[in-house]
């Protein structure tokens, strides 16, 4: 199957990163390169781009895709939350720009083999953005007790019916294994009354948890984004594409704490805590996708675009 990837919101993003010529940027989320090609397009002299993904099919259509601009960009099968490390082995300590889109890409969506679409027929359950790693959609819906389940059904999906789709996941995997995502959809049809049906796929919210466990997405999140800003030089911009309000609640939580100057109480003379604003929100509300683009990719309707300069 082609690579291909619709990049959501790509004008503004590359708008929110303020692209110098002779600057050293990161896109953490490489997905079809649709960012890392653009961004590559307006570097020129010492330019340099460095990507990461967690998936190998992205890091081979990448290196296809950006090839006419060979030495100025390092590819890494890595996760993004480790941008310290990455950073490291190639002995740079502070870069110009970073963004990261924290939404599943295209490719992985439409590739049924995958198993992260509910839309798609009988395919074992995967969602594995690194196919490489044991835990998968399976072992989850197999092996976790239903207190568990219900956790991050109702954590991670905000699915009001948790406790009754985890307790027919277990009533279901004692007759025999749960396969398929075709069996996963209708086990959570079956769990959900039809009157609360009317309002998008019954699947969609229990499939998303799903993911979200399976590749760990939000753990971590917060420290990485801090790292994030401490690797950026001053002035160097932060850009952040998210898909759910669980991301985007971190996200917002952690800049603004990063532009929150002293946390001491405010009976004190004196600051103690020492604590210092280092960023500057560029962004007071979430920029979101055109009327236009949602026409031609439904999937950026939840998109929400944060951007950070630091200071």
């Amino acid at each position: 199957m082609e690579f291909k990837h619709y990049s959501v919101m790509k004008e503004e993003c590359l708008q929110g990163l303020d692209i110098k010529p002779d600057g050293i940027y990161f896109d953490g989320t490489l997905g079809g390169a649709g960012h890392s090609y653009e961004i590559l397009t307006r570097l020129t002299g010492c330019g340099k781009l460095i990507a990461t993904d967690l998936d190998t099919d992205a890091i081979a259509n990448a290196k296809k895709k950006l090839a006419e601009f060979d030495g100025k960009f390092e590819l890494f099968n890595d996760n993004f939350k480790n941008i310290a490390s990455v950073l490291d082995e190639l002995n740079i300590s502070q870069i110009d720009g970073i963004l990261i889109d924290l939404g599943v890409s295209s490719y992985q969506l439409d590739n049924r083999e995958r198993g992260f679409s509910y839309l798609s027929d009988d395919v074992r359950l995967d969602m594995r953005m690194d196919q490489n790693q044991g835990k998968s959609a399976w072992e989850v819906v197999n092996y976790y007790e239903k207190s568990k389940l219900a956790y991050i059904f109702s954590v991670y999906g905000e699915e009001k019916f948790a406790e009754n789709i985890a307790k027919n996941i277990c009533e279901k995997r004692k007759v025999k294994p749960i396969d398929t995502t075709g069996e996963l959809v209708r086990i959570i049809d079956e769990s959900i009354p039809y009157k609360f049906k009317q309002n998008g796929h019954p699947a969609k919210k229990v499939f998303q948890a799903i993911r979200i466990e399976v590749n760990e997405e939000l753990d971590g999140l917060a420290e990485c984004l801090k790292t994030m800003v401490k690797r950026l030089k001053k002035g160097g911009r932060l850009v952040v594409l998210t898909f759910h309000s669980l991301e985007d609640r971190i996200v917002k939580q952690t800049f603004k704490d990063l532009e929150t100057d002293c946390i001491c109480d405010k009976r004190f003379p004196i600051c103690v805590c020492g604590k210092k604003r280092e960023i500057k929100i560029l962004t007071k509300k979430p920029i979101e996708a055109s009327e236009t683009e949602i026409k031609e990719n439904s999937r950026s309707h939840s998109a929400k675009l944060r951007i950070i300069q630091k200071i």
